[in-house]
């Protein structure tokens, strides 16, 4: 990282999201204010209802929020048009969902490499790239092999391996080990790290798991569509400590919850 470059890598400001549901204007997230660094690791916790995966789709540009800002990397990715903010979305992030959404026709290795042919990426370079994170996640020799063929935590891999194809600067998980067994989520949960700590990948994960969340370096806990507590750990000490948002810079100036995006 050069010296003006900031480490901060996505930040969001003033995020507010309402839905219509019958005739009625539900607010489901009121405010957020959050910043994620480079090469971080965090879990996102609190009961249903919270917030925790429109927060997440929000920060996939999955949605667009109400009012507010999110900015990657410095630019506003709210005030994209659709078509770049679709390109944004291919090219910089990755998602692992609980359900895994692979393709049933298709092998392993294709699955993988979907993100990339869908964009057109050299088939050769795109092939060996997929292999390598295929044998990083330990399915080197299952390659062939559809999903059918393969277990939940194996299906779980893949899905991951696919995420993490295009190098994406930012990988998003919901629930990505909520219906596994516990022996499976502890070896997927173990693989969050090492790929962080082999590759640098930033996570977000949302999570029931208490266990995984607690062994986060940074655990944001959501309530009624705000952040209760955002604590991170000292990984060399143990225990969390609470630590204020983003502090590198000024605070920007407030928004006004009814000044949509631009």
């Amino acid at each position: 990282m050069s010296p003006t470059e900031s480490k901060v890598l996505v930040a969001i400001q003033g995020v507010h999201k309402k839905f219509l549901h019958e005739g009625r204007s539900v607010h489901i997230l009121r405010g957020i204010d959050l910043s994620i660094d480079r090469g971080e690791m965090l879990s996102v916790v609190g009961p249903s209802g919270a917030g925790k995966s429109t927060l997440l789709h929000i920060l996939g540009t999955l949605d667009l929020p109400t009012a507010g800002r999110i900015h990657y990397e410095g630019q506003d990715v709210t005030r994209y048009s659709p078509s770049k903010l679709a390109a944004f979305r291919n090219y910089s992030l990755g998602f692992v969902f609980q359900a895994h959404h692979l393709l049933p026709e298709f092998t392993a290795l294709e699955n993988v490499m979907m993100p990339g042919m869908i964009r057109g990426a050299e088939r050769g370079k795109l092939e060996k790239a997929a292999k390598e994170l295929l044998g990083e996640v330990g399915l080197g020799h299952r390659l062939t092999h559809r999903p059918g063929e393969l277990s939940g935590g194996e299906q779980a891999r893949v899905a991951l391996a696919r995420a993490l194809v295009m190098e994406p600067i930012l990988v998003l998980a919901d629930e990505p080990t909520g219906n596994l067994d516990s022996k499976t989520s502890d070896a997927i949960h173990e693989l969050f790290f090492e790929l962080n700590r082999r590759r640098g990948t930033t996570f977000l994960i949302v999570t029931h798991n208490n266990e995984l969340a607690d062994s986060m370096p940074r655990k944001v806990s959501m309530r009624d569509g705000q952040i209760e507590s955002d604590v991170r750990r000292d990984v060399h000490s143990g225990p969390f400590r609470g630590v204020d948002l983003d502090r590198t810079s000024s605070p920007p100036p407030p928004l006004d919850p009814a000044d949509p995006p631009g």
